[in-house]
């Protein structure tokens, strides 16, 4: 018998509650992480990202390997770090390379599922959303640009 599984039954769920740089303080949000079967169900839930009619409004997400949503003045997260990679592979294939996020002015909800990693590989990393698409191809960040907001993943 199949069992069906959903991301808000809190067993084996990390989330990182989303919050954005002092440039869009507005932008907020939640990720959740659900262990299940042989890989990790995604979801992710995005308010008020930076749009403007007729413009891109396609957002990189990754998991990047750093523990803080700190920084300095020209980079908000830097401290947040490069993308996550436990197996060393390139771009696009770091383990903490996600689908990105297509908004629909200022909103952005996704869910996917993927066996790049586990819980006990993202704990205490963090979520990055950047303020361009991902090429999918330019090493190391996909010329995603700007952080423009972060959150640690956390039990």
């Amino acid at each position: 018998m199949n069992k069906f599984y959903r991301v808000n039954n809190y067993e084996n769920v990390l989330t990182a509650q989303i919050k954005g740089s002092s440039s869009y303080p507005k932008i907020h949000g939640i990720t959740k992480f659900k262990q299940m079967n042989n890989g990790v169900f995604v979801s992710v839930e995005v308010f008020n990202l930076p749009y403007e009619e007729c413009k891109n409004e396609i957002y990189g997400f990754h998991i990047h390997e750093g523990d803080s949503c700190t920084g300095n003045d020209q980079d908000p997260f830097s401290d947040a770090g490069a993308h996550y990679s436990k197996n060393e592979c390139e771009h696009p294939y770091h383990s903490g390379d996600m689908p990105p996020l297509f908004g629909n002015k200022g909103y952005a909800y996704m869910s996917f599922f993927t066996n790049r990693f586990t819980l006990d590989d993202i704990i205490n990393k963090t979520v990055i959303i950047h303020k361009n698409a991902d090429d999918l191809s330019t090493s190391p960040s996909g010329m995603s640009g700007e952080k423009i907001a972060c959150g640690i993943i956390k039990k």
